[in-house]
């Protein structure tokens, strides 16, 4: 009786009979795998971008022909050491200057950037010149406006008696009419009658 108790005991504490045979397994924790994109030199040069890649901040994988026109005047090498030898706050100026001189080199081999700025150059010389020409016409107007206004006052001085053009105008309507034009004018074939039917109509 007491050996049947105690093996029947055994069995309900028994880690074998407790646990479940279908129950999961516990969950296990799985890291995200983030994919990492080449930048656009690593991927023209075939070669591994590693994470501190002097090239990554400045020639993304999404603007490959920024780097190809680079490396095709410079070299990836020559840009390398130039961008290693700079502070970093001085690289993106750098490599914007590079790629505009890459960019003027493939489109004129024999000057390249030289010969845009010559250019430019020249622009500026031909406008400064249309401005002087610009300037001394102004200054010739200048100088015969003010030699009128001398001439016109030396004129007045000169005839201080003459009537102003508003008096003159008001002493001509203020005559009577027979004084402006005489009687044989108006007694001639009728020519003031015409001269008025042809006004009329």
């Amino acid at each position: 009786m007491e050996s049947t108790i105690s093996s029947s005991s055994s069995r309900s504490i028994s880690p074998s009979s407790s646990s479940s045979p279908n129950s999961p397994p516990p969950p296990v924790s799985v890291t995200p795998v983030v994919v990492v994109s080449p930048c656009a030199a690593c991927k023209i040069l075939r070669r591994r971008c590693a994470e501190k890649c002097v090239l990554a901040p400045y020639f993304p994988p999404s603007d490959p022909i920024k780097f190809t026109t680079a490396h095709r005047v410079f070299g990836a090498s020559n840009i390398i050491k130039f961008l290693q030898e700079l502070p970093e706050s001085q690289r993106a100026d750098a490599v914007s200057s590079m790629v505009y001189e890459a960019n003027a080199r493939l489109r004129d081999p024999v000057y390249g950037c030289a010969g845009s700025i010559c250019q430019l150059q020249k622009q500026v010389s031909d406008l400064q010149a249309q401005l002087a020409k610009a300037q001394a016409e102004v200054v010739n107007l200048q100088c015969q406006q003010a030699n009128l206004m001398a001439l016109i006052c030396m004129e007045m001085n000169q005839s201080p008696q003459a009537s102003p053009p508003q008096q003159s105008l008001d002493n001509f309507i203020n005559t009577p009419f027979h004084q402006h034009f005489p009687m044989s004018f108006l007694d001639d074939n009728n020519n003031f009658g015409s001269v008025l039917e042809t006004l009329w109509t």
